[in-house]
């Protein structure tokens, strides 16, 4: 399958960038390449662009994407929480932008046997990194009905979690779960019928939580925010798009507490703890899809871009 993804909020982002000709660009979560690109086609041959993904089909389709800026685009396999230490590595000291689009692309979801989606039945797997030795399949079998629990409510927001935690404890004590429609089954089971009616699959926030926990995606976004936004050159700005409450909440706070660091009492004269704000914050409120992008691609509605800019 061509790996697709529908690069979301991309006219917003590259507004938002600012795109030096000359500058250094990283983008975190590379996917297909569409704002890898459009970043590309804005630099002259003094501009540098970093791209970043630990998915091996994304590395193969970004590189064939940007086979044209070849001379000015260097792409590597790894998780963006490594982004600054691979830079530095590489002699780069600081960069004029850095965008992460944190979605799930349209690959990953409509490729049935990586077990993102609820819609195919494949083996369970969800695992970005296919190098990763932990999947959906470990969680869901290994994890302990608590730790289940606390997944499902933390991560998916799911108001049965309780129950489906329960349900899946049993369902494997007979057998192994090992396929996406035993456990969409099992989930269903686990939710009252007449609060099935509407909402969406049944499914659905039981994934997001698993998919979570099998990529450490917040503890991964959440390690990486004060390092990227200190790595960024004077005037050079992060811009973010995440798609649930979860990622956009620690954007908030991360950008929020660079802007204004100061932990002294309000009651205090004068700041007496010595930190200094790294910059601020550009959106006060995120930048949502305009009504055109949300008809030519639903999996958009819930996205928000928030950018900082370094002092």
């Amino acid at each position: 399958m061509k790996f697709r993804h529908y690069s979301v909020l991309l006219k917003e982002t590259i507004e938002q960038l600012q795109v030096r000709p000359d500058g250094i660009y990283l983008d975190g979560t590379l996917g297909g390449g569409g704002h890898a690109e459009a970043v590309a086609k804005k630099l002259s041959e003094e501009g540098r662009l970093f791209g970043i993904d630990q998915d091996e089909a994304a590395i193969e389709a970004a590189s064939k994407r940007l086979e044209a800026y070849r001379g000015k685009v260097t792409i590597l396999r790894n998780n963006y929480r490594n982004a600054v230490a691979a830079l530095r590595e590489l002699g780069v000291e600081g960069v004029d932008g850095i965008v992460l689009d944190l979605g799930v692309s349209s690959y990953q979801f409509d490729e049935a046997e990586r077990g993102f989606s609820y819609r195919y039945d494949t083996a369970l797997d969800m695992r970005m990194d296919q190098r990763s030795t932990l999947s959906a399949k470990e969680i869901v079998n290994g994890y302990s009905e608590s730790e289940l629990f606390h997944i499902i409510k933390n991560y998916g927001e799911e108001p049965f979690a309780k129950n489906i935690a329960k349900h899946i404890a049993r369902e494997r004590e007979k057998k192994e779960i090992t396929t996406t429609f035993e456990l969409n089954e099992i989930i269903k089971n686990a939710i009252p019928a007449k609060m099935r009616q509407g909402g969406g699959h049944p499914s659905k926030r039981t994934y997001q939580a698993i998919r979570i926990e099998c990529n450490h995606e917040l503890e991964v976004l959440r390690d990486s925010l004060d390092d990227m936004i200190s790595f960024l050159r004077p005037g050079g700005r992060i811009c973010i798009i995440t798609f649930h409450s979860l990622e956009d909440r620690i954007v908030k706070t991360a950008f929020r507490t660079n802007e204004s660091p100061c932990i002294c009492p309000p009651e205090f004269p004068v700041c007496t703890c010595g930190r200094i704000s790294k910059g601020k914050v550009v959106t006060k409120k995120p930048i949502l899809p305009s009504t055109e992008e949300l008809e030519e691609n639903s999996r958009s509605k819930s996205a928000k871009l928030r950018v900082f800019q370094r002092k």
